[in-house]
């Protein structure tokens, strides 16, 4: 219902980056899980254009930034999800992983943080996976807020982080 030709976001997260010069991400929080997101609200054709090595390390520096100030989480244990299938299994099923992922990982574990990845996002979600992590980075919207709203849709909220003031929301 926003929608219209004044206000040209396609969220709230979004219009407040804009509005507050700001570099947001949804982190999207329950008891169960928590999850981050690399992109938003952009179509599923551009989100591989929109993956790339300084994003990740800039989204995941406000994710464990957030961790360890909000949480309490010291040395978090954080999950990058692959973009392609089978985490594009050795650039069969595409380089993304390969050429953006792997490397902006391998950069993270040099300043000697706890990261995993890429992880193949089909079993992620598992009870017996989640448990082994703080977070998990998700390449695109719907492969964060399927699982978080399958898991919590009544209970998880969702904070903007990267804005010069405290912003939540409901999930749904």
């Amino acid at each position: 219902n926003i929608q219209n030709k004044k206000f040209d976001f396609p969220g709230h997260t979004d219009y407040l980056a804009s509005k507050l010069k700001g570099e947001s991400l949804m982190f999207m929080i329950s008891e169960e899980l928590k999850v981050g997101l690399l992109t938003d609200h952009i179509p599923i054709k551009e989100v591989h254009s929109n993956i790339t090595i300084k994003k990740i390390k800039e989204k995941f520096s406000l994710i464990s930034k957030s961790l360890e100030c909000d949480f309490g989480i010291q040395k978090p244990k954080i999950a990058v999800l692959s973009l392609n299938p089978h985490s594009g299994e050795d650039g069969k099923m595409g380089n993304e992983e390969k050429e953006v992922i792997i490397p902006a990982i391998n950069k993270l574990k040099e300043s000697g943080v706890l990261i995993k990845g890429p992880v193949a996002a089909d079993s992620m979600f598992h009870s017996d996976i989640i448990k082994d992590y703080d977070l998990a980075i998700c390449m695109y919207h719907d492969q964060a807020l399927i699982p978080i709203k399958t898991i919590s849709f009544y209970d998880a909220v969702n904070v903007t982080l990267g804005l010069p003031l405290f912003r939540t929301s409901p999930d749904h």
